[in-house]
């Protein structure tokens, strides 16, 4: 399952706002852990958790490495959460039909 390390990943505060920070753009090490309470050390080990789950590319330039969201992790966790949106729906279209029936006077439908 592509989406449960991304789940488990992102369940720690700290990572989410470090991948958060990623929105504008690729940033390096030393760039995101100016904006966190924690030290690069702590940002990298972080970013290595985020990268392992497929959240996260790096790109290295010259002797810097930018790190920055990679777009085809976050489909994947989508389409997981997406996947329960139809069952969703069919519960929803489910109990709107069961509320017709009883509101016509249908006997054919169960009370709860």
């Amino acid at each position: 399952m592509p989406y449960d390390e991304a789940i488990s990943a992102l369940a720690d505060g700290r990572r989410r706002a470090i991948f958060e920070s990623l929105r504008g753009g690729p940033r390096t090490v030393q760039e995101i852990a100016g904006t966190q309470p924690v030290s690069r050390p702590a940002v990298s080990q972080h970013l290595k958790v985020l990268e392992t789950a497929g959240l996260v590319e790096v790109r290295p330039e010259g002797t810097r490495r930018f790190y920055g969201i990679r777009r085809q992790g976050l489909v994947e966790l989508r389409r997981w959460v997406e996947s329960f949106w139809d069952d969703v729906l069919e519960g929803f279209a489910a109990e709107v039909e069961q509320q017709k029936g009883k509101r016509h006077g249908r006997a054919d439908q169960p009370d709860d």
